[in-house]
């Protein structure tokens, strides 16, 4: 059944017509819950189950519910997403992060990954092997603990920042290793898992010192905790070294987050060359319980496009 179809009857346009609210008013979920005409209306996607834990950022349905994070939370959940990503979660104010962590417990949702290091992008690494460097990577991890227990995150992403280019790539994967292990002692006692996420070096990140699934897999193996694992970007590794779900399986034991992408554009799926939905069944049969992150953008503007990203994850959900 094609996406558009399967929604056809059922869309937020035409519980606007129907109640004579606006479309803005009647894609907001706040409005839906007071509105008597539409409390039992559900569209297509919330009755759909996903089979998968698919999970939302900040922004990607500002215009059907608001620019509140409440109420794009809200609006996440009625239209079946159990968890939320938010990479920038660590800048956020802590008041804010309480009041996100108390609605995702009210609502039964899970919080997936926040970035946990400021020494990530364009900055040197610690896997330069300088002390410096080193002791902020820790005091960032240390800091990391108190914003998860805040939003009751249990995943954090790790960028491994950049390559030293006159350090031997070997001597690198040594200080990341080490510095992972005492990474790993800061978060094991709290039960939470950082994520290192190999980027690719071709559209958006050259020059970074983590960039395939096989390195990733090597360091997590060599630090050997329950607290070290891979985040497994599918957008960023089909461009990198494609070959998809071959390298998720040699790398299933060390793999505990997938962020989603197609390409190109790195927009919602089938928008590009990924067939997700193969990817997502093959991931759903192996017991994946976990979150997939939709680190992704909208390929259309407006409500029009975010009601077509919920299209495309019930389309590509829909799978035996």
């Amino acid at each position: 059944m094609r996406r558009r179809d399967f929604v056809k009857t059922t869309t937020v346009a035409s519980i606007g017509v129907a109640t004579g609210i606006s479309l803005k008013q009647a894609a907001s979920a706040t409005t839906l819950a007071r509105h008597p005409a539409v409390l039992n209306l559900k569209s297509a996607a919330q009755q759909h189950r996903f089979k998968l834990d698919y999970a939302p950022h900040f922004g990607m349905f500002r215009n059907s519910a608001s620019e509140e994070l409440l109420d794009q939370i809200r609006f996440m959940h009625d239209q079946g997403f159990r968890s939320l990503e938010d990479n920038s979660m660590r800048e956020r104010p802590a008041g804010e992060q309480e009041a996100i962590g108390r609605l995702l417990e009210q609502l039964d949702m899970r919080m997936g990954v926040f970035v946990a290091n400021s020494n990530g992008f364009g900055v040197p690494s610690f896997t330069s092997g300088k002390e410096e460097h080193r002791a902020q990577f820790l005091a960032d991890c240390l800091d990391s603990v108190e914003v998860a227990q805040r939003v009751n995150a249990k995943w954090m992403t790790v960028v491994m920042g950049d390559l030293s280019p006159r350090l031997e790539i070997d001597y690198q994967t040594a200080n990341a290793i080490e510095s992972l292990r005492r990474a790993a002692e800061i978060f094991e006692p709290h039960g939470l898992i950082m994520v290192l996420e190999p980027l690719n070096p071709y559209t958006d990140h050259p020059g970074m010192f983590l960039s395939k699934i096989p390195h990733a897999h090597m360091i997590c193996r060599a630090v050997d905790s329950p607290s070290c694992k891979i985040l497994f970007d599918i957008y960023h590794q089909q461009i990198t070294e494609g070959n998809l779900i071959p390298n998720i399986d040699m790398a299933w034991n060390e793999i505990a987050y997938f962020q989603i992408g197609d390409t190109p554009g790195r927009d919602e799926p089938t928008t590009g060359e990924i067939n997700y939905k193969n990817i997502f069944r093959h991931i759903h049969r192996k017991g994946y319980d976990g979150i997939l992150g939709m680190e992704h953008g909208n390929s259309r503007r407006g409500i029009e496009g975010e009601q077509a990203v919920i299209d495309a994850y019930v389309e590509v959900d829909n799978f035996n």
